[in-house]
């Protein structure tokens, strides 16, 4: 399956009247037809509804017919994301899949023939009592051969799934996955990882280990791209050239089998440009793995806090990357068909792709939110320090303003090139936040900027983005705007920004631990856990 290069076209005259019901009929449209197209042999299928009494949506998606259910499933979801729904027509071409809506009838609506009547069979011959007698001997015995052998064939069935369903959870109010059905594979190698989650099957492909350790050289040294909190990441080149990366669990994580499934669950649910795709999943005997698309540019921490590649993204592409992530926020929060919040982004989980191209990663630590939750509480405070909301990190509260807070924290890094989680060991006890507070208070916001953007920089865009980073890391979460609102002002300098307040405290100055204890031994964390503190501002 490819999605690209893709081209999006679309009719210039935009819809007048009714945008919000238009839209969810647009998408039960396009939904129904993607749900009809997977279940034929042809791929395709069209769909109409009527908008009013004038006007008539007419809709059609089609995917190559090559395509797995799955494949074509997402091919057209990441094309649903660029179709131009403030217009009367647009459209979405791509190698494997098309989709298009028109208020006009573009497609030849043909009514099958009826078909022909059905001829009456002649009466069975009436047969005599002997004969009767004979029949009636044969059919007793031949129901009870096949009632013997579908029981037979539904006990083998019964072992082969208890056999095989290895985890199983109650769901919580986590929205959990409720069970995680590992494929076995089949003598055809045909392997799947299939995921139950409430009345909702979903298919996910599954890697033989074998393929995985023949793509990563055995998990060598040289094929490790970098290590995460889910464990070490490698890279792999599978046997038809294809690049892929490895995230492998790892047996000391902090992360496991519930993170994973959390992963899986909600990223084979969610298609979007600025969203990493996950191509599959590896679970067998001890190992535990999923497996992405290859981001030949690693992750953004490793290019704009190292000093000599940190000039490969100049301005023009810090603007792109910090507008990229943006939309793809925007399209978890309020875009796609689950409400999700990401709760840990940060530089490392932006990953870049071949043209730079910014792809959010690692969502073992998301949340679901029902249609009409807005904010949620939690004991098992998960994420980052320095990119943490501090109504998160103290008191457990999470909502989308938190992760607008951690989009605010990560804005300012790109634009300064420093990381807040390190930057008061240089800045005498100042946060980043703080720092930029302080130099915008002085007029001399300026300053913020990362030096090697001196040349390729525009002042006035840099102070905007800078203005617009200082409203994402506000102390009160309703004063920080949301990410619908967040895109418009990055987009568009007519804007009136409103006026920022003191940014929120700094959450996580980490402790020296080489203290010294009043007994003269040196303190340190006996699970070798980093210690962190809170300093107020």
């Amino acid at each position: 399956m490819s999605q690209y290069p893709s081209l999006d076209m679309w009719n210039v005259q935009n819809f007048t009247g009714g945008t919000d019901i238009f839209g969810e009929k647009l998408r039960s449209l396009l939904t129904e037809a993607t749900a009809e197209a997977v279940n034929t042999s042809k791929m395709f299928a069209t769909r109409k509804v009527n908008l009013d009494v004038s006007r008539t949506l007419y809709g059609l998606v089609q995917c190559t017919p090559d395509l797995s259910k799955f494949d074509c499933n997402s091919c057209l979801e990441a094309a649903f994301s660029y179709l131009r729904t403030s217009q009367v027509g647009s459209r979405v071409l791509s190698p494997s899949c098309i989709v298009r809506y028109e208020l006009y009838p573009f497609y030849n609506e043909t009514e099958p023939l009826a078909p022909p009547p059905l001829l009456s069979p002649p009466p069975p011959p009436i047969p005599s009592k002997g004969k009767k007698t004979t029949w009636i001997a044969i059919g007793t015995t031949g129901s009870a051969i096949i009632v013997l052998l579908l029981s037979s064939f539904l006990l083998w069935r019964r072992h082969k799934r208890d056999k095989v369903c290895l985890v199983e959870e109650k769901s919580t109010s986590d929205h959990e996955v409720q069970l995680l059905h590992l494929g076995e594979g089949s003598v055809g190698g045909d392997y799947s990882c299939d995921i139950l989650q409430g009345q909702e099957y979903q298919e996910f492909p599954h890697f033989p280990l074998g393929i995985i350790l023949e793509a990563t050289q055995n998990f060598s040294d040289e094929n490790k791209l970098g290590e995460g909190g889910f464990g070490p990441v490698y890279k792999g080149i599978l046997v038809d050239g294809k690049e892929v990366a490895v995230k492998r669990l790892s047996r000391t994580s902090g992360q496991g089998l519930k993170e994973l499934k959390n992963e899986v669950t909600l990223i084979s649910k969610l298609q979007h440009k600025n969203l990493v795709r996950l191509l599959g999943c590896c679970l067998e005997g001890n190992e535990s793995m999923l497996i992405y698309e290859y981001m030949p540019n690693k992750s953004l921490d490793f290019l704009l806090f190292d000093s000599t590649k940190r000039s490969k993204l100049d301005w023009k592409r810090r603007i792109s990357i910090i507008n990229g992530i943006a939309r793809g926020l925007l399209y978890l929060h309020e875009d796609s068909r689950l409400k999700v919040i990401h709760r840990d982004l940060k530089t490392s989980n932006v990953l870049l792709d071949n043209e730079m191209n910014p792809r959010i990663s690692d969502f073992g630590m998301a949340r679901i939110f029902g249609g009409n939750q807005n904010e949620a509480n939690t004991k098992r405070v998960v994420g980052t320090y320095g990119y943490m909301a501090p109504e998160y990190a103290m008191e457990g509260i999470f909502s989308v303003k938190s992760d607008v807070f951690s989009f605010g924290v990560l804005l300012l890094e790109i634009l300064s090139g420093k990381k807040n989680s390190r930057f008061y060991l240089i800045e005498h006890g100042q946060s980043l936040l703080n720092y930029a507070w302080k130099l915008w208070c002085e007029g001399c916001a300026l300053e913020l900027m990362d030096p090697v953007l001196v040349h390729s920089c525009v002042p006035t865009e840099l102070l905007r983005y800078i203005h617009v980073g200082l409203l994402c890391v506000q102390e009160d979460p309703v004063d920080r705007p949301t990410m619908s609102s967040l895109v418009v002002m990055l987009a568009s300098d007519a804007i009136v920004l409103p006026k920022p307040t003191e940014p929120a405290f700094s959450v996580g100055r980490v402790v020296n631990l080489a203290q010294s204890s009043s007994d003269g031994k040196v303190a340190a964390s006996k699970n070798k856990v980093t210690l962190s503190s809170v300093s107020p501002r």
